[in-house]
């Protein structure tokens, strides 16, 4: 593993993940086999979230739409936290959410709505 992908790897992780006080995925995966944990973190955190292909803001967009339409609320809470952590307006992922709506329903709409507003009072935003 080079030093570069690990110092991406953190960097990244951080900036997502700041203040979150839930289980973080690499926390449950360290749990059962830290080798693979490691592995993973290395690959998801280091070399996907951190591609420059898409900024920030918008690839945690894409993932809150994603877990939206997937009805992921658990995982969904992680994303709505680093996508404000990285810049996006509440009234950008609400905005994201709703357009959700049109493929694959209103039920995981409000679900993800919900999520978002425990979100924002744990944040302490408006």
């Amino acid at each position: 593993m080079s030093d570069d992908l690990k110092e991406k790897t953190q960097a990244t992780a951080k900036l997502y993940f700041d203040g979150y006080q839930g289980e973080v995925p690499y926390a449950l995966w360290r749990s059962f086999d830290p080798d693979l944990a490691r592995d993973l973190s290395l690959f998801i955190t280091g070399r996907m979230y951190s591609r420059q292909k898409l900024p920030h803001p918008t690839r945690q967009l894409v993932t809150v739409a994603a877990l939206t339409a997937l009805g992921r609320t658990e995982e969904l809470r992680l994303h709505i936290w680093a996508a404000l952590n990285v810049g996006c307006s509440a009234e950008e992922i609400a905005e994201t959410i709703f357009q959700v709506f049109t493929y694959a329903g209103m039920p995981v709409v409000n679900q993800a709505l919900k999520v978002l507003r425990s979100v924002l009072d744990e944040k302490g935003a408006d």
